[in-house]
């Protein structure tokens, strides 16, 4: 058996008998699921913050399921984390495969899956982060052998759209000004034929292709208005896609609203954060892991605790 944490884990209590003749081992659980947590939300919400803010309270790692971010290379238009903002935290499949192939959903459901195998067999707790729903579905749902192997709990960072909308254009004027355009010129090729493969899908690649095919500032301008543009879309899209999920799925999304969080700045906005997504997220994820070891000691003591006494013995006990 392994330990508590069991993201996955069995509870360990000696063979025993009480008065009565109650064998502790009818109550120890039988064919338990491993535990997952899964972390969705539309680009740009904080998924990957809160990610690592759940694994630095848990012994936990780090799954990406962003089909962009799975790629080497273009760390600033994919918006990977960096070295500093992972925290020593292990993170798997990301930036680890060769730009020019393509990764499906089914490629990332299979790959995941021996990771996240890997991680439990640790005694640490998974958690898949990503905004590709396409991929968390085909892990989750499409996944028969997943399925029956572990138990899922999702978590939902949501932030209304136009403040999101707001926010993820603010993000891509940063991003140029941390040298958005020289990292995606570094991979245009003019004499290319096929560029809807592999990571020339990200948003930013195809839009700045026009712009390198015909350097002027007004195309760069336009080309940066585009990325934004299509970055909204992509929110909007996710978003549609996370409420089509959670019917396909037919399962509970505990749902974190940020919106707060994106409305003010420094210490306000770390403050709003912790109240309002870090906080609670770690409450459901304690409950979502130890829910069956308390409910098994309730079990227990309701079981063995004696039988309440009459009136008259009660009233002879406290003579």
């Amino acid at each position: 058996m392994k330990s508590l944490l069991s993201a996955c884990k069995q509870v360990t209590i000696p063979s025993m008998s009480f008065p009565g003749r109650i064998n502790m081992d009818s109550f120890l659980p039988r064919n338990r699921k491993d535990k997952v947590v899964i972390v969705i939300g539309a680009t740009g919400t904080g998924k990957s913050r809160l990610a690592i803010d759940l694994a630095t309270k848990f012994p936990a790692e780090i799954v990406n399921s962003d089909k962009m971010q799975v790629y080497k290379g273009l760390d600033i238009a994919t918006n990977k984390v960096t070295h500093d903002e992972c925290r020593g935290i292990p993170h798997h499949l990301l930036g680890f495969l060769d730009p020019n192939l393509d990764f499906t959903a089914n490629d990332f459901g299979h790959h995941a899956s021996m990771v996240v195998e890997s991680i439990v067999s640790k005694d640490r707790l998974p958690i898949v982060a990503g905004g590709s729903n396409s991929y968390v579905k085909a892990l989750v749902h499409d996944n028969i052998e997943f399925k029956s192997r572990y138990a899922c709990c999702v978590l939902w960072v949501h932030v209304s759209l136009p403040v999101l909308h707001s926010f993820v254009s603010k993000r891509v004027d940063r991003m140029v000004r941390a040298g958005l355009v020289d990292e995606v010129r570094r991979l245009y090729d003019p004499n290319l034929t096929d560029r809807n493969v592999g990571i020339r899908r990200a948003i930013g690649v195809p839009e700045l292709d026009r712009f390198f095919a015909n350097e002027n500032p007004e195309t760069l301008k336009e080309a940066i208005s585009t990325v934004k543009t299509n970055t909204c879309k992509l929110a909007s899209r996710q978003l549609k896609n996370i409420i089509s999920l959670q019917t396909q799925m037919k399962m509970d999304l505990h749902h974190l609203d940020a919106t707060e969080v994106f409305l003010k700045n420094g210490l306000e906005a770390d403050e709003a954060w912790e109240r309002l997504v870090a906080g609670p997220s770690g409450l459901i994820v304690g409950d979502f892991l130890y829910e069956e070891e308390r409910e098994l000691k309730k079990t227990i003591m309701k079981t063995v605790a004696p039988p309440p006494m009459t009136t008259a013995i009660a009233a002879v006990a406290r003579w």
